[in-house]
């Protein structure tokens, strides 16, 4: 399993409107584009991200080159993360899936490092993180 965070989305504070809406900035595309060569020894076989737009666009150019979908969750939302996020990590624990979510996420795992945006674990079977990956 990977639990990726998304990448740079500028400052909420300045982002006016609905904060699910906030997009990518340049930096976080960058992020996003560089997950493609960085997770190529992984395999992935499903893509599951929160439906904020952000997350959504960390993990296109993903989906894109494993010609694989993007399979929008509620659970990851920042507000559903703690609990029925963390209850969908759980259950996918072994499974070949990248998932894609804000940071609180990682409240699922054992031990977890911190966690900053772009960055990714590399989850083992018993939910303990094995390698942390950034762009």
């Amino acid at each position: 399993m990977l639990l990726v965070r998304h990448g740079s989305a500028g400052d909420r504070a300045a982002w006016e409107g609905d904060d699910r809406e906030r997009p990518l900035d340049e930096r976080g595309l960058h992020q996003a584009g560089a997950l493609v060569e960085l997770l190529k020894p992984y395999e992935v076989e499903r893509i599951l991200s929160s439906p904020a737009v952000r997350c959504v666009q960390t993990m296109e150019p993903l989906a894109k080159a494993r010609g694989l979908s993007i399979e929008p969750r509620d659970e990851l939302t920042e507000e559903l993360q703690a609990t029925a996020g963390a209850e969908l990590v759980r259950t996918l624990a072994g499974a070949a899936v990248a998932i894609c979510g804000h940071g609180g996420l990682e409240g699922s795992l054992r031990d977890p490092p911190r966690w900053k945006k772009g960055a990714v674990f590399a989850v083992g079977d018993a939910l303990e993180v094995t390698a942390t990956l950034r762009p």
